[in-house]
Order: C-alpha cells, then structure tokens, then sequence
C-alpha cells in the first residue's frame, strides 16, 4: 500500500501542471472505489451475522471481507490520501476553511475504516461482538460523511 501512495506522489512530482487534472480524475476514481467498498463492507458483515461460525456461509463472507478490504478498499484510500494532498498543496487550498473541515471529515472515514478493518479481523477470528443492528447503523456511517465531504468540496462554503 505503501508503494501505491508513493508512486501516485512520483509521477505527480514528475508531471507537474500537465497532470492535474489527470491525477485529480484519478483522486475522484480512488474515492469512488474507497466509498464503494466503505458502504459494502458493513453490508458483508449484517449478513455475515446471521451466519453460523464454523459454517461454510461464515468462510465465504471471511473470504469476501478480506479480499474487499485488502484488494479495493486499502489500496484505494492510500491512492485518496496521496493524491488528495497532492492535489490540496498543488491548488494552494490548505489556507482554506473548507478544506480543513473536509479534512477533518476524512480523518473520521479513515477511522471508520480502522475500525471496519478490526472488525475483519473479528469476523475471521470468530469473534464479532455486534448485532446485525448495530452493523446496519455503522453502515450509514461513511454515508454521512461522505455526504459532508461532497458539500464542502462542492460548495466551499468557508
């Protein structure tokens, strides 16, 4: 993950101006990907709950939440983050209000997405501890924020 964030920091380093827009469709295209994978990953777990442990239902979603989260949703926030800040500091936006808020908000999804993490790591231990309740309304979680995050990019309203 760690090499994904710094190549995308490389070839913006590299590229300079030319590459702005290319690498901000890339940013938009990371978060997508990040957003999908935070809004199905708690879905996977509100089924996972209703499966026996031990069962081979609870194997395939231990199977479908590792690769969810180590495949799309790790990688996709390191390639968020990299560009993102790439992007902030080559359009001049950190003196922005609306930024620092936006910022904010990310850092609460990247902490939702350490906990989601955790809970993968429950889940194929066997040792979830929430009800398909609570998961449904953790589930709504990264939706809130990203409505927040979407407004204040739009909108700049500070």
């Amino acid at each position: 993950m760690a090499a994904t964030g710094a190549l995308c920091l490389a070839v913006a380093a590299l590229a300079g101006d030319a590459a702005y827009p290319w690498l901000k469709a890339g940013h938009v295209i990371a978060v997508i990907s990040w957003m999908a994978g935070m809004l199905y990953l708690p879905r996977l777990f509100i089924y996972h709950c209703g499966a026996a442990p031990g069962s081979e239902t609870s194997e395939t979603f231990k199977v479908m939440e590792q690769r969810l989260l180590r495949v799309i949703i790790n990688p996709a926030m390191v390639v968020t983050w990299a560009l993102g800040l790439w992007l902030a500091w080559r359009g001049g936006h950190f003196s922005a209000g609306w930024l620092h808020a936006k910022l904010a908000l990310v850092l609460a999804l990247s902490g939702v997405h350490g906990f989601f993490s955790a809970a993968v790591r429950r889940f194929a231990e066997d040792r979830n501890t929430l009800t398909a309740r609570q998961w449904r309304i953790w589930n709504e979680v990264p939706t809130v924020l990203m409505i927040g995050i979407v407004l204040l990019v739009v909108v700049k309203p500070f």
